[in-house]
């Protein structure tokens, strides 16, 4: 590993949590913080912005899969549950809030490794998916404006539909903003003048 990963634990029994970050140690990870409850991991998460968070699903105050779901809406960090539990009901929870990955204890160092990496690439291609979609909705909308401005260009200075866009096209270039800022101050004037 090129850069040391950052990595939250949490674990409401000290003796598993100091295990855990021992074995994590001598996986080359650096574990930042450590929290015994849900609360507790998900203040710890939101000021550190670790890498990961692995933690168990049975904690006081706040259970594990509660805290998961938090911490993946807030879009912090993705989640490994590592747990004794295993039941259908648990796991449909976990994947339901959105963790990225689920090993059942007890665990053996050889599959923390690879339960730690696919659930970072997991989540890596998650947020690049949600890249896309926040850049497609940008161009939709860009669009939108774009042809609104068009139709404005077109009644109010009786411009065909090519030279309306090239018009727009102009401004943008001429003034350095964005074909975006271009039609939202075209269809502002126009509502000014209204």
């Amino acid at each position: 590993m090129s850069q040391q990963l950052r990595l939250v634990i949490a674990d409401d029994e000290s003796i598993i949590r100091m295990h855990l970050k021992e074995t994590l140690v001598g996986l080359g990870y650096l574990v930042v913080g450590e929290a015994g409850d849900g609360v507790s991991v998900i203040n710890l998460a939101r000021e550190l912005r670790p890498d990961l968070v692995i933690m168990d699903i049975r904690m006081p105050k706040l259970d594990g899969i509660q805290a998961a779901r938090v911490l993946t809406e807030e879009k912090i960090a993705p989640v490994l549950l590592l747990t004794a539990y295993s039941d259908r009901e648990l796991v449909d929870r976990a994947r339901e809030a959105g963790v990225v990955n689920y090993v059942v204890k007890p665990f053996h160092e050889g599959e923390l490794l690879p339960a730690i990496e696919i659930a970072l690439a997991r989540y890596n291609e998650f947020r690049e998916m949600d890249r896309q979609i926040n850049d497609l909705k940008e161009t939709l909308e860009t669009r939108k404006l774009v042809e609104r401005a068009k139709g404005v260009l077109m009644d109010t200075q009786g411009l065909k539909e090519h030279e309306a866009f090239r018009k727009i096209q102009q401004l943008s270039m001429n003034t350095r903003k964005s074909m975006r800022e271009i039609a939202q101050a075209i269809l502002l004037t126009a509502q000014i003048e209204k």
